[in-house]
């Protein structure tokens, strides 16, 4: 049996992909390595545009109260969001084994199906197909999609390439109990006022009484990164950090992570592809690897789909690496930047108070927000349009949650088997493309509507 898509990893982007996957048509299988969830709190944040997409989804409403960002920064340094509320950036406060719940529980919804326990250990591809295999039994597929994380082994597999920066930093991180709280929140300077080599980059409390503490300290020679970690070893690096030994009661989860920056050089090849962690590594800095990986899957999704039923034009799945990889080369950018910003240098202490002094500028807080949260994001979308809104993410709209291509404002015979129509009575038409971004713009009689329909959603029905 040759399964349409195999997606190996079921957290958040693997989740994402095959709940897109199954809203248009396509019946993927989630392959999972681990036997259960594993509910660790990993990710603390949703953030920025992956929040808008939820919401075009009908799935917002699943999740806690949307706000601002509860610590929003650049290299710890705070962006006063409020001076730019016209970009209504939000939030969820969740950890990420929360988020999994909610995703999870909405891919079951759409029949998606999820095998646990499936460690993948070969890949071969040909023309037709690919087939993995699985506890040496084979898996074929039209396509695979690896979500299985930085170590990706759909990736080592198939051969793609993980070019980047090794890491200079080594950083632990763990959510702790203690007799009493802890004070503060965010980074917190040592009693010195300097950025030593060893330095707590924040104590942040969570919602359950647990905190959650990160410590930054150069990479060792020679370390032993698998050696399981202690709590011994997290103590010994707050005490570096700050002359104090931690007095932790409990912990739930400890883990160390680097300023490793790598991405992958193909998010395809063949019929294998790449999303979220698999394909992109770097700095947690503002907890960006979540909200990346779910804009990958929103954006690979439907354009799988149409490959899948046989619309889609040519080219359409090849730009999905296009449009991802240079938005995943600017979230490596601005971690780089971050970690470079948080170095125990005097020379770069200099350069963050200049910074500091930087972000009191409302222009400046509006260019980073747009970065950080991914709300700058324009595609070409090709045919030399000029409108303002083509390539960007679309206007509030309403009736997307069938992640279906829309038309407002404009007829399209031929497409209305694949795009919804919607009449608005307005001199401007606008096309939407199934991941929110604006394909085409302008007055229905421009001639530019039908060169918009062809590119992105193919040859119109007979």
């Amino acid at each position: 049996m040759t399964n349409d898509v195999v997606i190996v990893g079921a957290g958040p982007t693997g989740l994402v992909l095959a709940s897109e996957l199954a809203l248009a048509g396509v019946h993927p299988i989630v392959l999972e390595r681990l036997p259960e969830p594993t509910g660790l709190s990993k990710a603390l944040a949703l953030v920025g545009r992956s929040v808008d997409l939820l919401e075009r989804r009908g799935l917002l409403e699943r999740f806690p109260a949307v706000g601002p960002p509860v610590f929003a920064h650049f290299s710890m340094l705070p962006l006063d969001l409020a001076v730019v509320g016209d970009l209504g950036v939000r939030g969820i406060f969740l950890p990420q084994a929360q988020t999994e719940e909610i995703l999870l529980a909405r891919a079951l919804e759409l029949g998606v199906e999820i095998r646990r326990g499936q460690a993948v250990d070969g890949l071969e591809q040909d023309p037709d197909g690919v087939t993995l295999t699985v506890h040496g039994q084979p898996v074929r597929a039209r396509y695979v999609v690896g979500c299985d994380g930085g170590s990706s082994t759909v990736r080592k597999l198939a051969g793609i390439g993980f070019p980047g920066i090794a890491p200079a930093r080594l950083l632990r991180l763990a959510d702790f109990t203690v007799p009493a709280g802890v004070a503060g929140e965010g980074h917190l300077d040592l009693p010195t006022g300097e950025r030593l080599p060893y330095f707590i980059s924040g104590v942040v409390p969570l919602r359950d009484g647990y905190f959650r503490v990160i410590t930054n300290e150069p990479y060792p020679a020679g370390f032993d990164r698998d050696a399981p970690m202690t709590v011994e070893e997290l103590q010994g690096s707050v005490q570096r950090a700050t002359g104090v030994r931690l007095p932790i009661t409990g912990t739930r989860w400890m883990s160390r992570f680097t300023d490793a920056t790598r991405q992958a050089d193909r998010y395809r090849a063949g019929r294998v592809l790449l999303a979220g962690d698999a394909a992109h590594i770097h700095l947690p800095a503002g907890g960006p690897g979540l909200n990346t990986g779910l804009l990958d899957a929103f954006n690979l999704g439907w354009k799988l789909a149409a490959e899948l039923h046989g619309w889609a034009p040519e080219g359409l799945l090849d730009s999905y690496h296009t449009e991802r990889h240079a938005e995943g080369a600017r979230v490596l950018l601005h971690t780089r930047a971050q970690g470079a910003l948080a170095l125990p240098d005097e020379r770069v202490a200099s350069l963050r108070t200049v910074f500091a002094e930087l972000l009191q500028d409302a222009a400046t807080t509006r260019r980073l927000a747009g970065l950080l949260y991914s709300l700058d994001t324009r595609y070409d979308m090709g045919g030399g349009q000029t409108h303002p809104l083509v390539g960007r993410w679309s206007p509030e709209i309403d009736a997307t949650h069938t992640a279906k291509p829309m038309l407002f404002g404009a007829k399209c015979p031929g497409w209305e088997d694949r795009v919804v129509t919607v009449p608005t009575g307005d001199p401007e038409a606008m096309l939407i493309r199934p991941d929110g971004y604006v394909a085409w713009a302008g007055s229905p009689d421009d001639g530019a509507l039908e060169p918009a329909l062809r590119r992105w959603f193919g040859r119109p029905s007979a």
